[in-house]
């Protein structure tokens, strides 16, 4: 049985969209990234975190497979997790304003003998953004829960100039890499 270690209503649409049958589960993995921990194997850290707790959680059923996912965005070195206020989440557009940044979404299917990932690296570059602009986007709320304060699948995309790479690994669960890692595990989807 495939169980979905997330509450993200994105990534169920998204396993949805491959046919899938699952089940979700609720974990709680703290997202801290450690001093010396580059972005990509940080955010492949979380997604296997999250993964394996889900099979813990489940008693570690012997046909339990568990997905877990991480998307962040990646500027200059730095993640930018979700925002914690109105004030964080136009600081983060104002410093993606004009600039491409790396979106990193990492999957990992873990079950109880074997453990295998995936990694979605999409470059996405933004308009140059004016005041107003980034105002009346914070005060739609979209920006919340929303790693660098934006979603492409909402308003947000009204932000983005150019995007090279996996639109729904930039929505938190990339499609082509999740659909090859269950097809590597045996997943039935």
């Amino acid at each position: 049985m495939l169980y979905l270690a997330s509450q993200s209503p994105r990534r169920r649409q998204l396993l949805e969209q491959l046919g899938a049958d699952f089940a979700v589960i609720d974990v709680d993995v703290p997202e801290q990234r450690e001093t010396s921990e580059s972005p990509q194997d940080y955010v492949s850290r979380v997604a296997r975190e999250k993964a394996r707790a889900g099979l813990e959680a489940l008693g570690g059923l012997p046909d339990a497979q568990v997905l877990g996912a991480d998307t962040e965005v990646v500027l200059d070195d730095e993640v930018f997790g979700k925002p914690r206020d109105a004030e964080d989440a136009a600081a983060m557009l104002r410093r993606l304003s004009g600039r491409t940044h790396a979106v990193i979404s990492a999957v990992w299917l873990v079950g109880v003998d074997q453990e295998r990932s995936e990694t979605s690296v999409s470059q996405v570059r933004f308009a140059t953004l004016d005041e107003a602009t980034i105002a009346a986007y914070v005060a739609t709320g979209e920006p919340f829960g929303k790693a660098g304060a934006y979603a492409i699948q909402g308003r947000g995309a009204t932000l983005i100039e150019h995007l090279e790479g996996s639109y729904s690994g930039v929505m938190g669960l990339p499609v082509f890499e999740t659909a090859r890692l269950l097809r590597g595990f045996n997943a039935v989807f």
